[in-house]
């Protein structure tokens, strides 16, 4: 058996109305993934206007995309660098004071490579509070980071992270505690 694409059928996911979608597309190019470092506030106006639970304190750098807001909720105090991506198919929760560096990539779906049908696959994805995901790291559909965890630099999270475990590679290993001074 083989990949037939033109059998490929997600019907069944509905992420919300087209027109909701669709405006979401032109608020998120223009004020969201774009190099400008438009108002922090507005920002934060409006991804609760499309229905996202956002915290006191947020920090939302230039460049940023997200896919639909109203599967969102951020806690207190979070910073999201330049270049993330919430590419949130699903549920994505953010705890207080986790910070997502450049270029993170939090991807809540995938397709099902066994299929020939290559069926979308959707998991959600939570980052407990005190969290730390480096530059260029990436976090797989269905994965916890656990209190205080850290990933690593251009790592990815295929699986669930341990409370204040420090990870590194792809796929991403424990490698030590972490600890504060």
């Amino acid at each position: 058996m083989a990949t037939d694409l033109s059998r490929y059928d997600n019907s069944w996911y509905q992420p919300g109305v087209a027109i909701k979608r669709t405006l979401w597309l032109v608020v998120n190019a223009l004020f969201f993934n774009n190099g400008l470092a438009l108002f922090n506030g507005l920002k934060i106006r409006l991804l609760k206007a499309f229905g996202a639970n956002v915290g006191v304190g947020v920090v939302i750098k230039p460049s940023v995309s997200i896919k639909y807001p109203w599967f969102l909720s951020i806690g207190k105090h979070v910073w999201i660098g330049e270049n993330v991506w919430i590419d949130n198919l699903t549920e994505v929760t953010i705890g207080n004071n986790v910070c997502l560096s450049q270029g993170v990539m939090l991807l809540t779906g995938n397709h099902n490579y066994s299929k020939s049908t290559f069926d979308l696959m959707v998991g959600k994805i939570i980052l407990e509070d005190g969290v730390w995901l480096g530059a260029q790291s990436v976090v797989c559909p269905g994965v916890t980071c656990g209190s205080h965890s850290v990933l690593s630099v251009g790592s990815v999270a295929t699986k669930d992270l341990e409370a204040y475990g420090i990870y590194q590679g792809n796929p991403a290993m424990k490698v030590r505690e972490r600890e504060f001074k």
